[in-house]
């Protein structure tokens, strides 16, 4: 029995060569997994597999899709993301190559895949230095007011104390800009399930959040998903800078470390707010506030701010 999200798989497919006509019965689709979107799986005997990506209820609050098929094919352009073979930004429905052999990562396969952290390192680097142009300026606190702007239109509380650390974290705007970076193409929102490797080189999907942006910002943010060890940091460092790392460059990825979490409670909230059923989004959104404060407590941050 075909479900709606079976019949609009169906559909985009047609737009494929070599998919049009083709008998439903002929297709094995299966759930991928998604917080906010439906991605799935289409395997057919003669044709290559693909990845079909479904958009989220609400998501077209806070993302701007043309903007992310643009993104999308600079990444693949730079050969660190599956080529996009369609889309439909009006549906947020978006069809890329299946890449063949690989392993959707996690934090436990981080801890234990040999140098996957470094082969995301070398991931991050290759895009960050490719040249290519994104469109959209991923800017921390203006994202921050605008998701606060849209939590003020649902029916939710923010964490007690939210605005306090909101304050504490305004001083280093102007502490991150005595030492100005060049903004790159950055991923800007690097879950370890949005890295796929293949023993050999790791592959990054899902542009939705990519902007162009600082660099360290997809460090500390990958650090942070991945619940990283100090070891795993200097790995994923030394093999992003070739090289041990200068102190300001650790300390920069420190800082981001704390300013993901404050922007990813907000944006647990609104998935909250939302009814997104795909997770406890308030347990998520007040588990990363947490962790943004006792971060932003210790004396290693307070360091990190005054040696950038």
């Amino acid at each position: 029995m075909q479900t709606d999200d079976d019949r609009q798989i169906l559909d985009a497919l047609a737009n494929l060569p070599g998919y049009t006509d083709v008998p439903a019965d002929s297709l094995r689709i299966r759930r991928l997994g998604g917080l906010t979107n439906r991605v799935y799986c289409v395997e057919q005997p003669s044709q290559e597999s693909v990845v079909v990506r479904l958009a989220g209820e609400g998501t077209a609050d806070y993302i701007d899709r043309n903007v992310e098929l643009h993104n999308a094919h600079q990444a693949a352009a730079a050969g660190v993301s599956p080529d996009v073979l369609y889309a439909n930004v009006q549906e947020g429905l978006m069809i890329t190559r299946l890449v063949p052999g690989i392993e959707t990562m996690t934090p436990a396969l981080f801890a234990a895949r040999a140098e996957s952290v470094e082969r995301a390192g070398r991931a991050l680097k290759q895009l960050h230095a490719s040249g290519v142009s994104f469109r959209f300026r991923f800017e921390l606190f203006a994202m921050i007011e605008e998701y606060l702007g849209i939590l003020q239109h649902k029916t939710i509380d923010l964490p007690d104390g939210y605005h306090d650390i909101v304050n504490r974290a305004e001083p280093l705007k102007a502490a991150l800009a005595v030492r100005p970076v060049a903004l790159t193409p950055c991923h800007c929102d690097p879950l370890c399930e949005n890295f796929l490797d293949d023993g050999q080189r790791m592959w990054i999907v899902d542009w939705e959040y990519s902007g162009m942006n600082d660099p360290w910002w997809d460090l500390g943010d990958l650090s942070v998903e991945g619940s990283f060890s100090d070891e795993q940091d200097m790995q994923l460092l030394r093999a992003y800078c070739s090289g041990d790392p200068a102190e300001h460059e650790y300390n920069r990825m420190v800082i981001y470390k704390a300013m993901c979490d404050l922007l990813w409670t907000l944006w647990g909230l609104i998935q909250h707010a939302d009814g997104n059923p795909a997770e406890d989004f308030w347990a998520y959104a007040a588990g990363r506030f947490d962790r943004c404060r006792s971060l932003m407590n210790t004396t290693g941050f307070e360091r990190a701010c005054q040696h950038l």
